[in-house]
């Protein structure tokens, strides 16, 4: 558990605000966040990365909401973003456009025009079409965009395979082999200008060879673009530090950090990373209520009012979230299942968990702040979570409930 999270006489506190007080003010489902959380975390890499020219860039997709967002801006932070909407979030949460990243296979025309006019740092270019289309669009508005390939070094990364995009058979970055005639062919595209090399080869990783296989590979590409004059500005090595959700021991901030460096033995470009679920996922959680105890012949299950539809990891990926009482009590434990109210089998928080429960009980799903609410629907018509930032021991809504009229107010009945 997240040392921000704590018991305090038998209640679950959050720095210095008690978690039932919340669901009390805000309701359940209700995601939360340790603003402390989150700054302890990027400050960790500021200070492994000290002496060292640098940018770590937040990845938006963990989690966008505007206050996070916010938080790490006012931190210095930059972002990598994988959408248009992602930039204009960035944007309205006062972040830098020139500290922007902007990865992704799938980029528009119409992204493409939006992140030149704004002032990107830099595409991560992805494909060999894409390095056409961003030339193309560049040119129509007289502009030169800056880029960098994200190569694909085929590096195992050791984690769930939907979340491991190094490997030849990811749909993302451009082929090593490829790479070097695809940065010859951006040399001479005239509305290009290359800036550097990017490489992310997945997410959740808890060992830190599969990132120093990547650096290698890609310091041979670099070495070898530099012979042919094609200097770099700056190696993005993207993200994928893990954290601890169960019994995983990834490497500290500090060490991975240091482990990075060590294989970059002094290099003159500036590094950029792009760390995600490492800055936010332990720093939040999901608050949700007990409905209803159903005995089953097989099963005990414990109907809660969160479902897949808030909380997808453990239906996508068979994810764990440890979960806990969010007030303690002394009823005996009994081993059950946590399952919400969505008509999927697959609806389910968690697995044969050992619980003192009874009903109306609160719940605390722990380390739920990355690829929560970012990845939240409102499958089965129901209203996305009310979202609460704690702040030592100041509580800010940064995200309203959604109503259930706000889910159809855009559709139109046939006339």
């Amino acid at each position: 558990m997240n040392p921000h999270f704590h018991y305090r006489d038998g209640r679950l506190f959050l720095e210095q605000v008690a978690l039932d007080e919340i669901a009390g003010r805000f309701g359940t489902p209700c995601y939360v966040y340790s603003r402390t959380a989150l700054t302890e975390a990027y400050q960790a890499f500021e200070q492994a990365l000290s002496g060292t020219p640098h940018l770590v860039c937040y990845a938006v997709k963990a989690n966008p909401n505007l206050a996070i967002l916010n938080v790490f801006a006012k931190l210095g932070a930059g972002f990598d973003i994988v959408s248009g909407g992602e930039l204009q979030r960035v944007l309205a949460a006062g972040g830098d456009a020139g500290k922007v990243v902007f990865s992704g296979v799938g980029k528009t025309a119409d992204e493409m025009r939006r992140a030149l006019d704004a002032g990107i740092l830099c595409f991560n270019v992805e494909s060999a079409p894409e390095l056409l289309r961003l030339n193309e669009v560049a040119g129509s508005l007289g502009k030169i965009a800056p880029v960098s390939l994200r190569v694909n070094p085929d590096v195992d990364a050791k984690t769930h395979p939907y979340i491991s995009t190094g490997l030849k058979q990811n749909k993302f970055g451009v082929a090593y082999e490829d790479a070097l005639a695809l940065y010859r062919q951006a040399r001479d595209l005239p509305h290009l200008h290359i800036r550097g090399i990017d490489c992310h080869i997945g997410s959740q990783l808890t060992e830190v060879s599969p990132f120093a296989a990547a650096v290698g590979k890609v310091l041979q590409l670099v070495d070898a673009l530099a012979a042919e004059g094609i200097a770099l500005e700056h190696i993005d090595l993207g993200g994928g530090l893990g954290i601890c959700y169960d019994d995983e021991t990834p490497p500290a901030i500090a060490d991975y950090v240091a482990a990075l460096l060590s294989a970059l033995n002094g290099r003159a470009e500036k590094l950029i990373l792009e760390p995600g679920r490492v800055l936010v996922g332990n720093a939040g959680t999901l608050l949700t209520r007990v409905e209803y105890l159903k005995h089953g012949e097989e099963k005990n299950f414990v109907i809660v009012d969160a479902a897949m539809n808030d909380l997808m990891r453990p239906a996508l990926y068979d994810a764990y979230h440890n979960i806990v009482p969010a007030t303690q009590n002394d009823l005996p434990k009994m081993t059950c299942e946590i399952v919400g109210p969505v008509c999927e089998t697959g609806d389910f928080l968690g697995h044969a968990r050992e619980l003192s429960i009874e009903p109306n009980a609160l719940l605390a799903v722990l380390s739920a702040g990355a690829y929560g609410m970012s990845m939240a629907s409102n499958y089965n018509t129901r209203p996305r979570a009310a979202e609460v930032m704690v702040d030592v021991d100041r509580v800010h809504l940064i995200r309203e409930r959604e109503k259930i009229s706000d889910l159809f107010s855009g559709e139109h009945l046939l006339s």
